[in-house]
Formats: C-alpha cells, structure tokens, sequence
C-alpha cells in the first residue's frame, strides 16, 4: 500500500507544479522567471527542476511505441524562407518542440529518429 500513496503523492505533487509552469508560462511579458519565482516563493532552480520533472511526466505519457512508414508521393520543391537555396521534399512528419523541426521521411531510419529523439529528450 505504501507505493501505491507514493505514487499519488507523485502524481499530486506533478500536477501542482505543471500548474505553476503553466501559470509562470503565462507571466506577463515584462517580467523575468527569477521576478515571477521571487514573487511565488520558489528559487530559480526549483522551478526549472520542476518544469524539468513535468517534462518527463508529459513525455512518459505520450511515447511513440510505433513508427508507422510514410507513403511515397510525387516530391515537390520549396524554397528557403529567403528564396536563395532549393531542395527536394517528400512527403514527410515534421515534430516540432520549441524552435527545433525534425523532419521524418520514409528514409528516415528508425535508429536515427530514435536516437535524435533521445537527444532532443536529455536536452529538455
């Protein structure tokens, strides 16, 4: 029985602190993290351990158990956002997390996504 409460208190204690994240997210923009911790009662460093610690939750939750192969279409060409450089595209995932873009083809090999996935993980 003693697990199953640690469990719950674990589960209670993300869900406190995915709140501050959130509400410390929504801070007006004027204002700093270390202004918005100072005026909550955290440190700096208990704020980012914490959106740390709610990261990993999200990301236990919501793991990609299956890669499913992409269908081959006709390729397109786009242009950069300066118009300067071409390249060919196929169809493709792109998995977006903050200003990082994977783009995932059917080239792509399930160890390289998974390791870059990995990568991306430890950086959070």
């Amino acid at each position: 029985m003693g697990s199953g409460t640690s469990l719950v208190a674990k589960q209670y204690r993300l869900q406190q602190w995915a709140v501050q994240v959130r509400e410390c997210q929504n801070r007006p923009a004027d204002m700093t993290v270390q202004e918005w911790c100072a005026a909550h009662g955290l440190t700096k460093a208990d704020y980012y351990y914490r959106l740390r610690r709610v990261r990993e939750a999200c990301l236990e939750q919501s793991e990609v158990h299956e890669i499913v192969p992409l269908t081959p279409k006709a390729a397109t060409y786009t242009a950069d956002a300066n118009n300067r450089t071409f390249s060919r595209k196929q169809d493709s995932l792109c998995i977006s997390t903050g200003n990082c873009c994977i783009q995932v083809t059917q080239d792509t090999s399930k160890e390289l996504l998974s390791m870059v996935l990995g990568v991306i993980h430890n950086a959070q």
